[in-house]
């Protein structure tokens, strides 16, 4: 019985396969190449495309506060959105609208770098997280910072200096 019924399929499967000028069976070829070469071209996630992934915002003179605006395009097929953004260190502060950004729409990200204590030059970064395909993505910042006045200096070793103990019993006892 169950060999009667293979062959009966067997049989209707080369029958309705055999007839290729069948406009339902073109249509359905169509339709494979458009969504393979749609899936070929896109992931259907969204993808943050900034214009620049780095700024440098040149020389700064230590204590200024400056800020760039990284502006990116969702390139994807759904809304972005990005959910979190951290700088590597304190001194840099990224803000971002929380709104989705649409398939096509630009957003902005103000990235605040403060150069207070932060002498000679600098990199950071800017971690985000979005529902993108990779789940992060990152900007960088980066500037040579002039030293304050009397404050820290390039190039100059630190001296180290001996104590020795004047207390009795201990003369002459280094006590690094």
């Amino acid at each position: 019985m169950k060999k009667g019924f293979l062959m009966l399929a067997a049989v209707a499967a080369m029958v309705f396969t055999s007839c290729k000028d069948n406009a339902a069976d073109k249509v359905n070829e169509e339709n494979q190449k458009e969504v393979a070469e749609r899936d070929a071209n896109s992931s259907g996630a969204p993808v943050m495309k900034f214009d620049n992934e780095m700024h440098d915002f040149g020389t700064i003179n230590e204590g200024d506060v400056v800020e760039h605006t990284f502006v990116f395009e969702n390139t994807g097929d759904a809304p972005l959105v990005v959910s979190n953004a951290k700088g590597s260190c304190g001194c840099t502060i990224p803000t971002w609208s929380k709104e989705p950004i649409a398939p096509g729409e630009k957003g902005e990200m103000v990235v605040k770098f403060n150069s207070n204590g932060k002498p000679n030059n600098q990199m950071k970064t800017v971690r985000i997280t979005a529902n993108t395909e990779s789940g992060q993505e990152m900007i960088k910042i980066k500037s040579f910072v002039t030293p304050k006045a009397g404050g820290a200096k390039t190039g100059n070793p630190v001296s180290k200096v001996q104590k020795t103990s004047t207390q009795p019993g201990h003369e002459g006892h280094n006590h690094d």
